[in-house]
């Protein structure tokens, strides 16, 4: 590794042994980065160096600003951090707050100061706050004023946080007080390492407690050099929008990295649901869209009240984005939304084709600087065409904070996100399920969300979710848990027709032996089906009709 621009040495000593690494690779010419940089000069400073200070940076219902003006923001929350909280390079801070030009310059003058930044989802509790802070060893944080009840809490819960600023309020106290002091407009980036830690971000738990992803500054800028330059395309004159949170990679990519990287705009709301966004789009004339397959299910039946002739760019990925999603949404717009594969622990999108390259129902082809594999259960790669757990590497991938379970995604050098995949012969890579999603009825394997696409293609279907069920007979049941489009009633009669449908589309072994209506899905704070909450409910019904 190189010498550490780190004076506290925590993020490096907790990274796992490198033995445990995934291999990395560096193939294309735009991933060869100098020994040592600091991320921030590459998003911000170089456009404000170079005479394009004055391009719009961020817009937002409250205020817009130049990269000029978020250069001067980050440099004076860098210079409270450092001034007045003691920040040392490699100290962590949480950040707190929704989606907001502020949060953004919080988040860059974290890096740009040396430090490591660990946001968190704004629905965020106490108790799950107050674990980051003690995983992640932390003793600063910056907070919106109007989140301070759970972060008040937070302290109680955990004291080592022994500094909390908010902003939004008033006070000598108060982070804008402090950022008004003469001569903090400046600041020269701290001299990091391109592998220093410059940002740990929490998986959701979804699988148990959450895991710390520790990501370096060269980690920032190479999805935006593989993924944004080879796949998605996008221009200086574009305008991003999108709904994910800032604390989820996801969201960084969309509405950080990716704009600010060729020196575009990105436009800032504090809440996104679809009944939001698709207005948004139209009103701030945004051109590329990052949001979930649900969003984008969920806004196809207004389309015609709003107006999105802007919008030329369509992301998705969080989760699965169903055939029937795709093909609705280009009938509505005439677009492809380009869909992809990250996650937290690979930074951003590894699979994904561009436009032209899009083929409806798939994932895509890796992103240029990646390659992927399907492999068998001991690890060789599997014939194409053969369902199996899908392997990836690139210039990004898996280190874990102080976290055992490092050896589970990380496995003879390849990154193993727990999908299970098939490879076709074009080289297009086809979602079957999470790994853990896979569903064992009477010996057959059936990928619960083939069933999700097929029932959310029938007119009566607004969402879905499929599920194993325990059976004493099969082993497991498929079962469909169902939110209704209005004008339909969950009954007896509905249930066969939806049974009929899925049989007449796939094989018939893979239909709905049990069909529940609900009223809502449960989903993660980022659009996430949680397919194991419905696992929970689906063992506990079994057992209380067994009892």
């Amino acid at each position: 590794m190189i010498p550490s621009g780190h004076k506290d040495t925590f993020a490096r000593d907790n990274l796992p042994p490198q033995s445990e690494w995934p291999e990395f690779l560096f193939t294309l010419p735009e991933l060869q980065y100098p020994d040592r940089l600091n991320c921030v000069t590459e998003f911000v400073d170089k456009w404000v160096a170079s005479g394009q200070g004055g391009r719009t940076a961020i817009v937002s219902p409250g205020e817009t600003l130049t990269y000029a003006q978020l250069a001067e923001r980050i440099n004076r929350i860098a210079n409270v951090l450092t001034r007045d909280l003691g920040l040392v390079p490699g100290n962590r801070v949480l950040l707190r707050a929704p989606n907001t030009p502020t949060m953004i310059a919080a988040y860059l003058a974290v890096m740009k100061a040396g430090g490591v930044t660990v946001a968190s989802m704004p629905l965020l509790r106490a108790k799950e706050l107050s674990y980051t802070v003690k995983k992640a060893k932390i003793k600063v944080a910056l907070c919106d004023t109007r989140l301070s009840e759970e972060m008040d809490k937070t302290r109680t819960l955990a004291p080592e946080l022994e500094r909390v600023v908010y902003w939004g309020g008033s006070g000598t106290d108060a982070l804008e007080s402090l950022m008004n002091k003469p001569g903090y407009e400046t600041f020269i980036a701290c001299d990091t390492a391109i592998d220093d830690v410059c940002l740990i971000a929490f998986t959701s738990g979804t699988t148990g407690e959450p895991k710390g992803t520790m990501h370096f500054h060269r980690d920032m800028l190479a999805p935006c050099d593989s993924y944004g330059r080879h796949v998605l395309q996008a221009s200086p004159d574009d305008r991003f929008i999108g709904s994910a949170p800032l604390a989820f990679t996801f969201g960084l990519g969309g509405h950080v990295l990716f704009p600010f990287r060729i020196g575009a705009t990105t436009i800032q709301l504090e809440k996104a649901p679809p009944e939001e966004l698709l207005p948004a789009i139209g009103k701030y004339r945004a051109t590329v869209c990052f949001t979930a397959p649900t969003a984008y299910r969920a806004m196809i039946p207004n389309l015609p009240k709003h107006d999105i002739s802007s919008l030329r760019k369509c992301v998705s990925a969080g989760e699965a984005l169903p055939k029937a999603t795709f093909e609705a949404w280009q009938t509505a717009t005439g677009m492809k939304i380009l869909d992809g594969i990250g996650g937290t622990e690979m930074m951003h999108i590894f699979i994904g084709s561009p436009e032209a390259e899009v083929r409806g129902g798939t994932t895509g082809k890796p992103v240029p600087g990646y390659v992927a594999r399907i492999v068998d259960e001991k690890g060789n790669e599997a014939p194409r065409g053969t369902v199996g757990r899908l392997a990836v590497r690139g210039p990004t991938g898996c280190r874990y904070l102080d976290d055992k379970r490092q050896t589970k995604y990380v496995q003879n050098g390849w990154n193993f996100p727990g999908d299970t995949y098939l490879q076709d012969e074009d080289g297009y890579f086809h979602y079957q399920a999470r790994s853990d999603d896979m569903i064992i009825s009477s010996g057959y394997n059936i990928a619960g969300p083939e069933v999700e696409e097929v029932l959310l293609a029938h007119p009566a279907v607004a969402e879905c979710g499929v599920v194993g069920c325990p059976d004493e007979e099969r082993g497991q049941i498929v079962k469909a848990y169902i939110v209704l489009r209005a004008g339909h009633t969950g009954d007896a009669a509905l249930t066969k027709a939806l049974q009929d449908y899925v049989k007449a589309a796939v094989a018939p072994y893979k239909y709905p032996r049990a069909v529940e209506y609900v009223a809502s899905l449960p989903r993660t704070q980022t659009g996430k089906l949680q397919r194991f909450e419905l696992r929970k409910i689906a063992q506990d019904s079994a057992q209380k009709l067994a009892s």
